[in-house]
């Protein structure tokens, strides 16, 4: 049997992040942990570039853009959208996962979904790197494989 997945090894990748401003500090803690993981993976520093928009619901359209710009292999959105009393959190989390896949599976390029929903800010803070590690590097971990597994298959 021939398997696929090689170690992870990010050495020559373009990886663009993409992060909402909207709950920025957990934004930068998961950027932190997805620019870190992205390093130790050997990805360049200067290949890894970091896009800011509004929030959640924004984050497909630029993961769009980059993706079809056809210079990155990789894109990883991350933010947290936590919820509140109203059916807003609902609307914006799903709407962003699907808009996201859709993006993915359009453009045949990695689209990692790093968007943090949970029910209050200490649960988010917590999947950001303080209690929990850090989702970002999870994320940047699924890029890397998934950019090598296609990769592999074409």
């Amino acid at each position: 049997m021939k398997e696929l997945n090689n170690p992870l090894n990010g050495a020559g990748l373009r990886v663009a992040l993409v992060a909402g401003r909207f709950n920025d500090a957990i934004s930068q803690e998961l950027i932190q942990g997805a620019k870190d993981r992205l390093v130790s993976l050997a990805v360049e520093d200067e290949k890894v570039t970091l896009a800011w928009v509004s929030g959640a619901f924004e984050m497909p359209l630029a993961a769009q853009a980059m993706a079809k710009s056809g210079q990155f292999d990789a894109v990883i959105c991350l933010g947290a959208v936590i919820r509140g009393e109203t059916a807003h959190f609902d609307f914006v989390a799903g709407e962003a996962a699907s808009g996201m896949m859709r993006v993915g599976l359009d453009t045949g390029v990695p689209i990692v979904f790093g968007v943090l929903t949970t029910d209050t800010f200490a649960q988010a803070f917590a999947r950001a790197g303080v209690d929990e590690g850090n989702k970002g590097a999870d994320c940047a971990e699924a890029a890397i494989e998934m950019v090598q597994l296609l990769n592999e298959m074409r």
